[in-house]
């Protein structure tokens, strides 16, 4: 059956008045029976249809009994305390940190895909860790994390885990954020980003002919997904390409991209271009050079963007919050340790008193490069 986004009532306690009631356990929402018999997946734009026993694109939404099921709810393939500007975010909660988790499978084939062990999973035993919502956010919350990140794989295709586990965060004064490719049906995108405190949405290309290729979806749902979350909600969104040499690295594609993100959904909106590695199906492509980001940032910048960071290479520069208004240096950044912090939590420059868009505080946190595995 379809489950729209209004039909779920109020969760007691919960700290925002919308808060819904538990999707809760294995059931799945978002589909409907086709005339012919099948089950119809509603939560991204592949629509899978399914007869007893078949398995979605995604692997993880399966028809059993007459019904579409997520098993993977409840398990994941482990839990990881990062710095948030890993995410990446430059603008939420700088030098903070977040409990990471994924889960298994994805609804993208992207052949450049550098977490394929966990995407491209078919193995159960890839999903070792189980918890529940509730046990997820109180452990963020013990942990003194400020936010709870949905990653590694997409949250879209565990959509009602990712959902409650965001709510039960709100309730537990943790900010969930989803990390997302954004590829998800116009029915469930209410639903899925009204809990979520932040978004990094991938913006993989700016072509279809690159979307089909190369990660088998297509473009424009993408444009749509970040069009509302910008324009409807508000969810702190960042935004991350992937630069491939030979494949979404021209100038013209850069530029229009560019121009795109700017025009359509504000100069403000943080923009991240990420070095390629060779990995999985593409690993005959060569590493992307940092002289390349670079170049990719002074095209965005010139296109109007006010805040362009580059990210898995070494570049201080394209690591640093700048002000727009006066060029000063706010946020410097090595890697992910922040080296100085000249922002208060009304996030304006002090020198010239331009407002920097974002989710600040007084000072910066200072989990810094860190990477802790964490049980639960």
């Amino acid at each position: 059956m379809t489950i729209p986004s209004t039909s779920r009532s109020p969760a007691a306690g919960a700290d925002r008045p919308d808060a819904p009631a538990p999707l809760g356990g294995d059931p799945a929402h978002w589909w409907h029976t086709t005339e012919d018999g099948r089950v119809e997946c509603e939560l991204c734009p592949r629509h899978c249809r399914l007869r007893e026993g078949q398995r979605g694109f995604c692997f993880v939404r399966v028809r059993h009994d007459d019904r579409l099921v997520l098993d993977t709810y409840g398990r994941s393939s482990g839990f990881c305390l990062d710095p948030v500007e890993k995410k990446p975010l430059a603008h939420f909660h700088p030098g903070t940190s977040v409990l990471s988790f994924g889960t298994a499978g994805c609804n993208l084939a992207c052949k450049f895909c550098q977490n394929w062990e966990i995407s491209t999973s078919r193995q159960w035993d890839t999903l070792a860790a189980e918890a529940s919502p509730r046990t997820i956010a109180e452990t963020a919350r013990d942990l003194a994390a400020t936010s709870v990140a949905f990653t590694y794989n997409d949250p879209v295709i565990f959509a009602e885990y990712a959902i409650d586990t965001a709510w039960a965060c709100r309730q537990a004064g943790v900010q969930p954020i989803a990390v997302t490719a954004g590829y998800i049906s116009e029915e469930a995108r209410p639903a899925f980003f009204a809990p979520m405190a932040a978004a990094n949405i991938d913006l993989k290309g700016f072509t279809e002919q690159f979307y089909r290729r190369v990660t088998g979806a297509r473009l424009e749902t993408v444009l749509d997904t970040l069009r509302y979350v910008v324009h409807e909600t508000d969810v702190w969104t960042e935004i991350t390409t992937l630069v491939i040499p030979g494949f979404n690295d021209s100038d013209e594609e850069l530029t229009r991209l560019s121009q795109w993100v700017a025009g359509e959904l504000g100069p403000d909106v943080p923009l991240h271009f990420s070095a390629f590695h060779p990995d999985n199906r593409m690993r005959d492509v060569a590493r992307t050079p940092v002289s390349t980001l670079r170049r990719a940032r002074e095209l965005a910048r010139a296109a109007g963007l006010h805040h362009v960071y580059v990210g898995n290479v070494h570049d201080t520069d394209g690591d640093t919050t700048w002000c727009p208004g006066c060029g000063t240096a706010l946020i410097v950044r090595d890697w992910y340790q922040i080296l100085s912090y000249r922002l208060g939590p009304d996030g304006r420059c002090p020198d010239c008193g331009t407002p920097i868009p974002g989710r600040w505080e007084e000072s910066p946190g200072d989990f810094g490069r860190q990477r802790i595995p964490v049980r639960i």
